[in-house]
């Protein structure tokens, strides 16, 4: 099944909050160098300029954030983060992630997408290899290029094409969702309380 990419408004800016947030320490170190606490992520998440750099996602049927890349623009480059849930590594994510990014990139007219990690991240590492992005380690630390072609009419169209395949799959996700709480609801056994008051002798 291809992953389905979206991006996202600065309006979801909360929902990317929590999804940085759900990441453990461990994850945190890996995504961002250092274990960053709790309020330094939300200032991060506060921090990010929706006009000038680029934040995509991916959903689940649940609409959680699962996997976001933070596309942040740069003189004549992009830096590129990326994170995804524990439950959901392996299925091509994180991938998705860094394809869409690096068509958005493109499509900005920037020449470099660049990636900074840990050396110990092979989970990055593996990502920007199967990408053919050159990479840099010294010190415990990776740097890891891709050099961009020119946007063209194809990489253009392909791309608002993908942002209307997201918008598509997160309002039929968002009906879905809505259609099987509504009959959770109905299927609930009433409570006591909610008998008694259909009770026609109280």
């Amino acid at each position: 099944m291809s992953i389905v990419t979206r991006e996202l408004s600065r309006a979801e800016r909360a929902e990317l909050e929590r999804h940085l947030l759900a990441l453990d320490s461990e994850d945190r170190r890996l995504r961002f160098g250092i274990a960053l606490p709790d309020q330094a992520i939300r200032d991060y998440a506060a921090r990010i300029d929706f006009s000038r750099d680029a934040v995509f996602g991916v959903f689940d049927d649940e609409l959680r954030l699962v996997g976001a890349a933070h596309l942040a623009r740069g003189d004549g480059f992009v830096e590129l983060g990326v994170s995804v849930l524990p439950a959901h590594r392996g299925r091509g994510i994180g991938g998705a992630l860094l394809a869409r990014s690096h068509m958005h990139a493109r499509n900005w007219g920037i020449r470099t997408l660049f990636m900074h990690c840990l050396a110990e991240n092979g989970a990055m590492m593996h990502l920007a290899r199967s990408q053919g992005m050159r990479i840099a380690a010294a010190s415990g630390e990776a740097d890891a290029y891709l050099e961009l072609a020119p946007a063209d009419p194809a990489s253009i169209a392909t791309e608002l094409f993908a942002q209307r395949v997201g918008l598509f799959d997160f309002a039929l996700k968002s009906q879905i969702l809505a259609a099987r709480r509504l009959a959770d609801a109905f299927a609930r056994p009433a409570s006591a309380a909610e008998k008694g008051s259909l009770d026609p002798e109280k």
